[in-house]
């Protein structure tokens, strides 16, 4: 259920009952012809549909994260790391403050991973409360999934390409993008990235069916809420 939808009161009974709640956290960067947001849309839906049976309250998504390599693209924004583990570490705050004590974290970009490392400061500060940070796209269920559907997988790729991620009217590619160099890319300057990445596809096919995308959800979404559910004491 979404925090949206309760009241401060209704928040104070339900944590007084049942401590756990949910923080996704995403970005707004190039994702080559799908969403700005595909990463913010995906980890505040896996979040939802994960918790939804559970009663457990979603937190809404923090929409910005850190993808420093994609800002020559337009319409990316980053964060500096400071203020994307400050921003964390303050709606942290927030959530112990209102009765939370066992929040799950679900980060739908990679680029987001260093800010684990304040979460693990934080806790030192916050001794008794639990945070899991959970990368849903890379779990071990999940990605055997993806790779058991196709091994070449990435980013802005069919991966990523959910009918909730599109763009309307946006026809995608048909062909299969050969794989980026990763140890090149990462030692070039943002214009030089976006020059070799042309569209923004890392690699890959840039869309497989609908029935392939549901199954890798559906094992994302079961991955996501035994995470949430289970392994407290």
């Amino acid at each position: 259920m979404r925090i949206a939808d309760m009241n401060w009161m209704q928040v104070e009974r339900h944590a007084a009952k049942d401590d756990r709640a949910v923080l996704p956290i995403g970005s707004t960067e190039q994702h080559a012809g799908l969403s700005l947001c595909v990463d913010a849309i995906l980890a505040e839906r896996i979040a939802l549909d994960a918790a939804n049976d559970l009663n457990v309250p979603v937190f809404p998504v923090l929409n910005y994260g850190l993808t420093p390599s994609f800002v020559d693209f337009p319409g990316t924004v980053t964060l500096k790391l400071s203020t994307l583990c400050a921003v964390i570490c303050d709606v942290l705050d927030g959530m112990v403050r209102s009765g939370f004590r066992k929040i799950v974290i679900v980060n739908g970009h990679g680029g987001n991973s260093p800010a684990h490392g304040a979460v693990l400061e934080w806790l030192d500060k916050n001794r008794g409360v639990q945070v899991k940070w959970h990368n849903w796209w890379n779990a071990p269920k999940t990605f055997a999934k993806v790779q058991a559907v196709d091994p070449v997988a990435s980013h802005a790729s069919w991966m990523e390409n959910f009918p909730w991620t599109r763009i309307e009217g946006v026809v995608q590619p048909d062909h299969q993008k050969p794989m980026l160099a990763m140890d090149r890319f990462q030692r070039l300057d943002p214009g030089a990235k976006k020059r070799l990445l042309g569209d923004g596809n890392y690699g890959g096919f840039y869309q497989r069916p609908d029935e392939d995308m549901l199954a890798i959800w559906e094992v994302a979404v079961e991955e996501t809420r035994a995470i949430i559910a289970t392994d407290w004491d």
